[in-house]
Order: C-alpha cells, then structure tokens, then sequence
C-alpha cells in the first residue's frame, strides 16, 4: 500500500507541475516563469502546511526526487503540449487522485505532531489546494477555489469523513481509503452535475479543473 501511495503521490507532482507550466505557456511567460509556476502548483500546498505546522526543512528539500520529477514535467510540458491539451479527461483523473492522497498525507502529518483534528482537516485542504492558489495568483487569476469552491470542499469533506471512520473503527488504513474516496466521488459528481456553491448566481457555468 506504501508503494502505492508513493507512486500516485509522484504521478501528482508530475501533473500539478505540468499543469503549472501549462498555464505558465499559455500566459507566454518565458521558461524560468513557466518553470516557477510548475514549482508552485506541484509543493506550494505542501510548503505552506510544512511552514504552518513547523515542519522544516519542508518535505520536497529533504531529497531529490520531487525535483526531479518537476525537472521532467517541465520538460513534457513544452514537448508534448499539444498532446497533453487533449488528455483533459486523463488530467482531472490523476489530478483527483492526487488531491485527494495530499489531503489524507497532510491530514496525517498534521496528527502525527499532535495537532487537533479540525487543524489537521484544515491543513490537508491547504496541502491538496493551496499550490493552486498560488498558481493562479502568480498567473494573474482569480483561484479557482474562490471561483468553484467544491473544489476545496471535496478536501474538507474527505477529512471530516476520515474522523467519522477513525471514531468508529480506531486507526486503520480504511480511514484514509474512506477519506480519499469522499474525495474522489465528491469532485466527479460536482464535474459531472456542475455543482457550486456560488450562493445567487444560479449554476456555475464553469467545470472543475
């Protein structure tokens, strides 16, 4: 299950970072502001959570890999850009799944110090959305959260249903899966229906990411 987790947690760097640079392109920045903005989106949440809890240095300094990884994103995002354009369906997919793990990931770690579960809800929303956030702000856009808050609401809901399970069957790895598939349901039915929680401005037209 470790290696799993490992495996999607590298598949969402990779994609939040493409995605980052993506629309580092597309605002034609040159390759060091699209290389930034690819930074940003894949550790920003994680930096923020890291920083918030005290938790230095922060997770992607401690080795290599999730720079690498972004090295190579940076790279399949001015290659194939073309390519990846059409692949929205294949983009939300692992963008779900990796909300949706850095959410449980930043829940856990938030636990692990001894934080309260409504800090720990709080900070794996931040880890999962907050690169996002500075993504847009850095691209000169209104978040998207601000915009389509189910978005963030998938991530609050999939920790409040975490402690739900924890209450009632104690620590277990069915927690996080039941956290995570709150998630997961959450963001494709608000995609699929076009929920939002705009307040008096009917249905959203705009889609999830």
């Amino acid at each position: 299950m470790t290696s799993v987790l490992q495996i999607i947690d590298y598949v969402g760097i990779l994609v939040f970072a493409i995605s980052g640079v993506l629309i580092g392109i597309e605002k034609k920045f040159d390759l060091i502001g699209a290389s930034i903005l690819g930074l940003v989106t894949a550790f920003g949440g994680g930096t923020l959570r890291d920083l918030l809890i005290g938790e230095t240095p922060v997770a992607w300094m401690r080795n290599d890999e999730p720079i690498i990884i972004v090295l190579i994103a940076i790279f399949i995002a001015y290659l194939f850009r073309n390519t990846i354009n059409k692949l929205d369906k294949v983009f939300f997919t692992v963008d779900t799944l990796g909300i949706a793990l850095y959410t449980m990931l930043g829940l856990q770690k938030t636990l692990i110090i001894g934080l309260s579960p409504i800090a720990a809800i709080l900070m794996g929303t931040v880890s999962a959305v907050f690169g996002g956030v500075i993504r847009d702000v850095l691209s000169n856009e209104v978040p998207s959260i601000f915009r389509r808050e189910i978005y963030a609401t998938a991530c609050l809901s999939g920790g409040v249903i975490f402690f739900i399970s924890r209450f009632f069957i104690g620590e277990s790895i069915i927690n996080m899966l039941t956290g995570m598939i709150t998630i997961i349901v959450i963001r494709f039915l608000a995609v699929k229906y076009n929920w939002s929680l705009n307040i008096g401005h009917g249905k959203s037209s705009d889609s999830d990411d």
